[in-house]
């Protein structure tokens, strides 16, 4: 029986490259010369630490970081943005979540986006993945479709281990 594996996961080399040339653009900049300009990844909790002076900087600075990152092949949709920066002294802190696996909720919305189309497919959930399966590969190319045209899922979306 035909199926794929639907992932979500953000190679952490890919993820530092993109770092590493985005510290290496800001280093270049002439607008963020001589101001204090922190970015730290940390790769065993898949977080980016940003601290600069100001909050104009820092969407300077997180366009830059989302620039670089989709050059490098890294979606926008992997680095969680919705959280709030925090001042802390004269200095503007942010910690950026990296997305990696597919949470619960995000799974069971996927599960039941596939089950409301009314293809023929099994949609089961296995740890961060989804295997679906089905009888028909047209079937599977169907669904594959429905997750990328999915406008709800905000995590990016890889399809893989696909069998015939």
């Amino acid at each position: 029986m035909p199926s794929f594996d639907i992932a979500s996961k953000v190679d952490p080399q890919t993820l530092d490259n993109a770092v590493n040339v985005a510290k290496k653009e800001i280093d270049n900049r002439w607008d963020f010369k001589g101001t204090h300009v922190t970015f730290e990844l940390n790769k065993k909790d898949m977080v980016l630490d940003i601290e600069v002076e100001s909050d104009m900087k820092l969407k300077q600075l997180e366009d830059v970081l989302l620039t670089k990152a989709m050059r490098q092949g890294l979606e926008a949709k992997s680095f969680d943005l919705s959280k709030e920066a925090h001042a802390s002294g004269k200095y503007v802190r942010k910690t950026i979540p990296i997305r990696n696996g597919i949470d619960r909720e995000t799974a069971k919305k996927i599960v039941k986006h596939i089950k409301d189309s009314g293809l023929k497919v099994q949609a089961a959930i296995m740890d961060d993945t989804i295997r679906v399966t089905g009888k028909k590969i047209d079937d599977l190319q169907a669904v594959m479709n429905l997750c990328r045209s999915a406008a709800d899922i905000e995590v990016p979306l890889q399809f893989t281990n696909m069998k015939s």
